[in-house]
């Protein structure tokens, strides 16, 4: 059984999210979702982003850190989707009790020093346009320079937000392949 700290996507603490913690829970997960929007939920893209704007990068960062700190002395596995998935890997890369990282739709810049032996999954639509193959080819080889056990699955034709149903993206051949993935991964921690 892994601890879990899954954070939503710039859309907001959506069904979908929900949804992602009862999965994991029925597998025998604790799963912990903190709403770093305070009740806000959109489900367009734009209005996400003027919230996640709104916020700040910064105090968003900060909510994700308030929402680990009780949590993390048991070590968790940190996850998220898109935004979400970004805020999860400069959280678990920051914490050397950190037993995985899972993200789902999104990754995060990684300094030049950062030094990590965690097990690292993500799930990325190809093509992406927030995900550019450049861009995820580079992320994975400097997460593999900074310790990182990562694995990188690519859902050909996915949208972007492919796990969730409610959204324009959703593909459920997708969807279904990156949960069953996801859970073995879990597992195996």
């Amino acid at each position: 059984m892994a601890r879990i700290l899954l954070l939503h996507s710039m859309y907001g603490l959506r069904p979908a999210v929900h949804a992602a913690a009862e999965r994991l829970t029925s597998a025998g997960h604790e799963v912990h979702v903190p709403d770093l929007y305070d009740g806000l939920v959109v489900d367009d893209p734009e209005a996400g982003a003027e919230i996640r704007e709104e916020i700040g990068r910064d105090e968003l960062l900060k909510r994700a850190v308030a929402a680990a700190a009780p949590l993390s002395d048991g070590g968790l596995v940190y996850a998220g989707f898109s935004l979400g998935g970004a805020l999860a890997q400069n959280l678990a890369l920051a914490d050397d009790k950190a037993r995985g990282l899972l993200l789902f739709h999104g990754t995060s810049d990684l300094a030049d020093d950062a030094s990590t032996d965690i097990p690292v999954q993500l799930h990325v639509a190809d093509p992406d346009t927030y995900e550019p193959v450049d861009w995820l080819n580079a992320w994975y080889l400097r997460m593999r320079k900074a310790g990182a056990d990562a694995e990188v699955y690519r859902y050909r034709g996915a949208g972007h937000l492919f796990t969730d149903p409610d959204l324009p993206d959703y593909d459920a051949e997708a969807a279904e392949q990156a949960w069953a993935t996801a859970l073995a991964f879990l597992a195996d921690l």
